[in-house]
């Protein structure tokens, strides 16, 4: 059995003194609670403000002049002089540069003499063959037909002596095998005169004909790209060849355009085609020339999908003002659409949304705790959601917990930067 509880004089400790004692460890525990509770959980916030809201869909293109024009060596020579100078503004009609054209001035003249040779064969086909043609074969007539009379005559003689007995049946046969030979040769004759020249013979006249005429068409026209004029007022924005260079068919000569307005070529990822309009709004950025923005409208939208590199895109085209020419021809910018925009409306940051069975809602701090709240969206882009109702302007919401920590209604929270 335990001794009793004695004070310093070895005398038992009164019942006043073990009643004090109970009352402070009471008190000790009540104050456990109170120490190790956890502190408030140190949250970011946003606010919900008030103002503008676009969906956008960003994306890259390419840029070009509306009216662009192209010139090509029309067949392999050399570059015999050049004008202008890359960079150079230039007036419709202008020389901008001369090819050697003397081996197409060649070809022009031999393409004109199978012309006028085909023109002739052509001549004679209408008219049965040459004069010289002609004459002969009248002759050869004359005398075939002279020929089959004179041989009708022989006959109708042995016929008459063979009834007065004064001529054999072999002899009447004699003539009439040379009365055939005869009519037959003018016969052939006849046929020659009425068709000198065969089906065959006449298509092939003809075909000759087209193909000296395509020869020589081709030759002038070749001609005419040998001196190269400018087609309306621009700049010579591309001049990839030097004088004296040896150029071959189809080699790009130079470039001319009007840069004043450009044609952005922009190419949109397949999922997002049907987000597109007309008359949207667009704004083109370049590197080269930082904070600069050219603004435009959607021209066209986009009537197929095209593989571009890996991406299945449409494109979509839109015309900018660039009469400050800071905007080249053939780079490569950054493109935004605007396909919707809501101006004066509540925004919140995306960030501070969640989802519940699809149903939005938000932490809002209030008196310094978290009270979760239905809301209603709308518009949204990667940072910011409109806010339809659920929420009132200048409302502050949790975004996330510092550590990390899970957001929970009613939870204490202080707000850190």
């Amino acid at each position: 059995m335990a001794a009793p509880n004695n004070n310093s004089n070895g005398r038992p400790a009164s019942r006043k003194s073990r009643i004090g004692w109970g009352i402070g460890v009471l008190a000790v525990l009540a104050l456990i609670p109170v120490f190790t509770r956890p502190g408030p959980l140190k949250v970011r916030t946003t606010t919900v403000e008030r103002g503008p809201i676009r969906s956008l869909i960003s994306t890259n293109g390419k840029v070009e002049p509306i009216q662009n024009f192209e010139a090509h060596a029309p067949g392999a020579t050399t570059v015999k002089r050049l004008f202008v100078k890359e960079g150079d503004h230039v007036r419709r009609g202008q020389l901008l540069l001369q090819l050697d054209d003397a081996d197409l001035r060649s070809q022009a003249a031999r393409a004109q003499a199978q012309i006028k040779a085909a023109q002739s064969d052509q001549s004679d086909l209408s008219t049965g063959g040459t004069h010289e043609e002609q004459l002969t074969l009248d002759s050869q007539l004359i005398k075939a037909r002279n020929a089959r009379d004179a041989a009708q005559r022989n006959l109708d003689s042995y016929r008459r002596l063979q009834q007065q007995g004064a001529a054999s049946a072999g002899e009447v046969k004699q003539a009439e095998d040379v009365l055939q030979r005869a009519q037959a040769d003018l016969t052939l004759l006849e046929q020659k005169k009425k068709e000198r020249y065969s089906q065959p013979e006449v298509a092939k006249v003809q075909a000759q004909g087209a193909e000296a005429q395509a020869a020589y068409q081709a030759a002038e026209d070749a001609l005419a790209k040998s001196s190269v004029r400018a087609p309306f007022d621009g700049i010579v924005y591309s001049l990839p060849i030097k004088q004296g260079a040896y150029v071959q068919t189809g080699d790009l000569l130079l470039q001319e355009g009007d840069l004043s307005q450009m044609l952005v070529r922009t190419f949109v990822d397949e999922p997002d085609i049907g987000r597109l309009a007309t008359g949207q709004k667009i704004e083109v950025t370049w590197d080269a020339v930082p904070g600069r923005i050219w603004k435009g409208e959607v021209s066209t939208v986009p009537s197929t999908v095209k593989l571009r590199v890996t991406r299945s895109v449409g494109e979509v085209t839109c015309t900018l003002d660039n009469h400050d020419l800071r905007l080249l021809p053939n780079v490569n910018v950054s493109v935004t659409i605007i396909t919707t925009e809501h101006t004066g409306v509540l925004t919140l940051q995306r960030e501070a949304i969640r989802i519940d069975d699809t149903k939005p809602y938000v932490y809002e701090v209030v008196d310094g705790k978290l009270q979760r709240r239905g809301v209603e969206v709308s518009l949204q882009n990667l940072t910011q959601v409109e806010i339809t109702g659920g929420l009132p302007e200048n409302a502050v919401v949790a975004l996330s917990a510092v550590d990390s920590k899970p957001l929970t209604d009613g939870a204490r929270v202080k707000v850190v930067p």
